[in-house]
């Protein structure tokens, strides 16, 4: 892992839309992009929800390799930062095990989640181009990017429940102190090794931690540190 790998992870987490280049089966040889929202995991692999229909789904079916487009939306696009994961995409046999993580951040989704055409997809990293501003221009290798999945990605479900059930103050402390946003609805949606999202009324706020952590004793000492900046 490296400042620019990190770099580029966090701002993959910031977002929740991207664009996915595939490469066409109806017309060969031709790059075919689509809209896909997605979710990273807890190494920073982004998962994906398609159809079996979709023409996207058909194209990796015959050519696994694609590429996922992350941008935060600017009048100026040229001049935002962005993310291009490029790398294989591999259909994921259990959905139970990824739903619940990406239908926390795309509640609209529950329908097609329940759809038996529908599936997930990770995509495998297999080089990351990293723009972080003018002439700040990297590319950058799975190993630099990836984090190693810890313990954090399992207890990450009770760490919810614990935050939503008792702390509820404290998260709407958090987007207050961090965001400016003064919230009457907060639940916490997920975290990762990288930070945390709060649903505030109907938006996504992201709440980065200084430093990567690992598991549920390392998150609860930022969450007490952060509780600690809101009061000062």
């Amino acid at each position: 892992m490296s400042e620019l790998g990190t770099e580029a992870r966090r701002l993959a987490r910031s977002q929740q839309q991207a664009v996915l280049s595939t490469l066409s089966l109806r017309l060969a040889g031709y790059p075919f992009g689509s809209v896909a929202p997605y979710v990273l995991d807890h190494a920073g692999r982004p998962i994906i929800l398609i159809s079996e229909l979709a023409e996207h789904t058909r194209n990796l079916e015959a050519d696994a390799r694609c590429s996922l487009l992350v941008q935060p939306f600017s009048p100026d696009m040229q001049t935002t930062g962005r993310v291009t994961v490029v790398g294989r995409a591999e259909r994921l046999s259990d959905k139970d095990s990824v739903g619940p993580r990406y239908l926390r951040y795309h509640p609209q989704a529950q329908d097609y989640f329940a759809m038996h055409d529908f599936a997930f997809w990770r995509i495998e990293p297999v080089r990351i181009r990293y723009i972080g501003g003018f002439g700040r221009i990297h590319w950058i290798e799975p190993e630099a990017y990836l984090l190693p999945l810890g313990a954090l990605a399992t207890q990450e479900g009770d760490i919810l429940e614990h935050m939503n059930t008792d702390h509820r103050l404290a998260l709407r402390d958090y987007c207050r102190h961090v965001h400016g946003v003064q919230a009457k609805t907060v639940e916490m949606v997920g975290i990762d090794p990288d930070g945390f999202d709060i649903r505030a009324d109907s938006h996504l706020l992201r709440f980065d931690f200084p430093a990567p952590i690992a598991d549920a004793q390392q998150a609860r000492a930022a969450f007490v540190e952060l509780a600690r900046r809101c009061r000062a």
